[in-house]
């Protein structure tokens, strides 16, 4: 008897229809998987079995021929237990409906038969959807998700025998779905605050400024100073997450395993702080499935890399697509994989290898080729890529037990938002100043004879490549638009062109 069950799989952050037909028919008893499945695809076999005997269910012995179509896309994960399980009842008559046409079935199963949240349902109820699907059979973990595609029926089941039930009801028959209410990932009341910090006026503003325009920034200091402290208030002074930016992380995320239990949709900017340890392929992207790395991750929100000069040089270059295009492209043999990064990098390095060059409290131990070898770990080329270079200096004891707090981040975060509203409403198709480009920056950004001068000035003395060059423009327009200005003056200019003489003196 054969029974053809509609499931999906995702590719990169996408979803792709995938029919599962169950073949059961006379024979010496085998157990037969095609369709370019993955090996916890293929480890289904025991899984089902154990689920469906623990269940009440009788396993047919006979041979058993499952086919997953298409058959040129490789399909991975064990979300396909649950249809493979189905197929298998309808085959023995378990499952009375003849008809599964508009019905996506997707879970991993558990020996005992309960049915376990699977990845990507996110991006899989919305391709459910768009092809006119009218209902969605999936884990009870996953309901939450799911019900942000509008338009769909959901059915979340906790078990095997659950979902045998729901699928032997009429569609008239099945219970309204109560979607719980959603644990989003919301700021906490404790977040951390940039009104903890004392000092670090110039550091403070160049935070200011990378949020406003997108833009990547470096920190350079002395241990204890604050780097870590002002990366991690980066993402509470980030406008909020629009509702398309909001499905878009939340997609990743849910490809990636990493959205909470119950968390329907992100609603703040994800902030990810990989380890200096971390390869290259857990970072951009990648495997023999590939998956969404740190950069992806971070997409729409801040990547932050703590002791930079100490990650592994390639590990590094790999971040210069996705910097300069805002996506990551895996290439595998099957094909390629296109995963989203648009985030904003913020990394931080001591000024040397023991840290203390150029410190007034203590001596450095250093030698000028150790200082020289330490910076010389990061390229050029992704030099060229940071908008902002800033040097953090320890602050005294004096101003932390007597200075009075810093500005909160919920009044810095007003001026950021004043400024994302003043690119937005700009009629270009970038929609933060960083990735101005072209046309769109001239138009934007346009310069008068005193501030041509000035930065041909300054690109000379500061050997600034073209692209930086163009990097210290789109800086001075994001001032400029903190500032409610129209034009970008020479005072916006002298401000962008800080940011590069502290690298140039490193």
């Amino acid at each position: 008897m054969l029974a053809t069950i509609e499931s999906a799989t995702v590719v990169g952050v996408d979803a792709c229809r995938v029919h599962v037909e169950i073949d059961v028919s006379r024979g010496f008893p085998h157990f037969q998987l095609v369709g370019l499945p993955d090996t916890s695809i293929k480890e289904s076999r025991d899984r089902v079995r154990a689920a469906m005997l623990n269940s009440g269910f009788e396993f047919p012995v006979s041979r058993i021929t499952i086919n997953l179509a298409p058959g040129d896309v490789r399909k991975a994960g064990p979300a396909f237990d649950l249809p493979i399980a189905i197929g298998l009842l309808a085959a023995n008559g378990v499952v009375q409906r003849k008809d599964f046409a508009g019905i996506v079935h997707v879970g991993e199963l558990s020996l005992d038969g309960s049915i376990q949240p699977a990845r990507g349902v996110l991006p899989i109820a919305a391709e459910a959807r768009r092809n006119g699907a009218k209902a969605l059979l999936l884990p009870k973990d996953n309901l939450a998700e799911a019900a942000v595609v509008s338009g769909l029926r959901l059915l979340p089941v906790g078990s095997l025998v659950e979902a045998v039930t729901r699928l032997n009801q009429r569609a008239d028959e099945w219970p309204e779905t109560v979607v719980p209410e959603s644990s989003s990932a919301r700021q906490a009341p404790d977040a951390p605050d940039l009104a903890d910090l004392h000092g670090q006026a110039f550091a403070r503003r160049a935070l200011e400024v990378a949020a406003a325009g997108g833009h990547n920034l470096l920190m350079i200091g002395p241990p204890g100073a604050g780097k870590t402290m002002l990366a991690r208030r980066l993402a509470g002074i980030l406008p909020p997450l629009s509702f398309d930016e909001s499905i878009e992380a939340t997609t990743i995320h849910s490809v990636a395993g990493q959205l909470r239990r119950g968390v329907g949709l992100l609603t703040e900017r994800p902030f990810r702080a990989p380890h200096h340890t971390i390869s290259d392929v857990a970072l951009v992207g990648g495997g023999s499935t590939p998956r969404p790395g740190e950069v992806s991750l971070a997409h729409h929100g801040v990547l932050f890399l703590d002791e930079l000069p100490e990650f592994d040089r390639r590990v590094l270059e790999a971040l210069r697509q996705p910097i300069e295009e805002g996506r990551i492209t895996v290439s595998r043999a099957l094909r390629s994989v296109v995963f989203p990064a648009r985030f904003v990098l913020v990394a931080a390095m001591n000024p040397c290898k023991c840290g203390f060059f150029g410190d007034k409290r203590r001596s450095c131990r250093c030698t000028p080729q150790e200082i020289a070898r330490y910076h010389n770990r990061l390229s050029g080329p992704l030099r060229d890529r940071l908008d902002l270079v800033v040097e953090v200096e320890a602050v005294p004891i004096s101003a932390m037990t007597e200075g009075t707090p810093g500005e909160a981040s919920s009044l810095v975060r007003a001026r950021v938002q004043a400024a994302r509203e003043r690119q937005l409403a700009r009629p270009v198709r970038s929609r933060v100043n960083a990735t101005l480009a072209g046309p769109e920056l001239k138009k934007v950004a346009a310069l008068d004879l005193a501030g041509r001068q000035l930065l041909e000035r300054s690109a000379e003395r500061l050997h600034l490549s073209a692209r930086a060059f163009h990097r210290v423009i789109r800086v001075a327009r994001t001032i400029a638009d903190l500032a409610g200005a129209e034009a970008v003056t020479t005072e916006h200019l002298a401000e962008a062109l800080q940011y590069r003489f502290v690298e140039r003196k490193s």
